[in-house]
This record gives structure tokens, sequence and C-alpha cells, in this order.
């Protein structure tokens, strides 16, 4: 989560960052499936299907970008309100951001509807940032210093039959004073 905070941009431009990202993700997604349920859905034939296709990716697709490109502007500016008044980042912020998200893009479909869409959406976006969380510390036990390994067996190549010498601090066996 550390290097995340420091490779985005501060927040007045990361509204603008967000928005045109979701929009593009909008856009590419759209493009295949919208592409695809077009040359589905064609009249029979391969340039007909592929001409329906085409139709159906200019027709739909940049919808689907404009509807993506408000979640991530809402989102964005919501966290962004988060940060500025909390003076911290964290996953809180992103898990309340997408639950603020949620209820106001449903707000036209009454507040039941809108209650749900905000508990549906905080709970997916805690699940992303669970999910970040793990991957995180996964991925840091590559980090994690390891001793030297110098090919050596932990004896130091000592043959198997070598005998430690004895312990001089005590008299050898049979020894009289």
């Amino acid at each position: 989560m550390a290097q995340d905070l420091y490779s985005r941009q501060p927040c007045p431009m990361r509204i603008v960052e967000d928005t045109g990202g979701a929009f593009s993700l909008g856009l590419i997604a759209g493009s295949i499936f919208h592409g695809i349920k077009g040359f589905r859905n064609a009249p029979s034939g391969m340039n007909k299907r592929f001409i329906g296709g085409i139709t159906a990716i200019k027709t739909r697709s940049p919808m689907l970008a404009g509807s993506f490109a408000m979640w991530g502007a809402t989102f964005a500016s919501v966290e962004c309100t988060l940060i500025h008044y909390r003076q911290k980042e964290d996953a809180w912020n992103s898990i309340t951001s997408g639950a603020i998200t949620g209820a106001i893009l449903a707000a036209r479909s009454g507040v039941g509807f809108m209650a749900m869409s905000a508990v549906s959406s905080g709970i997916f976006l805690a699940l992303i940032e669970v999910m970040g969380t793990i991957l995180t510390r996964v991925s840091a036990d590559q980090y994690k210093p390891q001793p030297p390994d110098f090919g050596q067996s932990p004896d130091f190549g000592q043959p198997p039959d070598f005998r430690q010498p004895p312990d001089f601090r005590q008299p050898p066996e049979g020894y009289q004073q």
C-alpha cells in the first residue's frame, strides 16, 4: 500500500487521471463485449456479422465508457474529499468512497436501492482492498533478506568421521590429580 501512495498523482489531478482511466477501461471492455454481442446477433453471413459487430461497437461502447468515467470521477472526487478531511490515505478511504459512490449513482432509484447499492459497493471495494493487501504481503516475502549460501554444508565441509576436540576445561578421562 505504501508504494501506491507515492506513485499516484496529488488529489486534484487524481480525479482527472481516474476519470480518464475509467473511460479507457469502459471503452476497451465495451468494445470487446458489444463487438462480440453485435457479431452474434447480426444476420448470417460473415460480412454482415462484421458490420453488425462494428455497428454495435460504435453505438454502445461510448455509452458504457461514459458510465465508467462517471463512476471513476465520482469515486475519485469522494476519495479526495475523504483524504482532505481525514488527513490520511488508507484503505478505509477507498471502501467508504466506493460505498458513497454507489449511493450517489443510485440516488434516482429510491432510498432502498440506494442503501443496497451503497452496501454492495462498499463490500466490493473492501474485497478489492483485502486482495490487494494479501497480494502485497505475499509478494513482500521475496524481498526478505536471506542468509548467504556459499555452497557448503552447515558443518563447513568437514568429513563425517571428524571428531570434535575434547573440552580442555575438564581433565581427560583417567587423569588423577
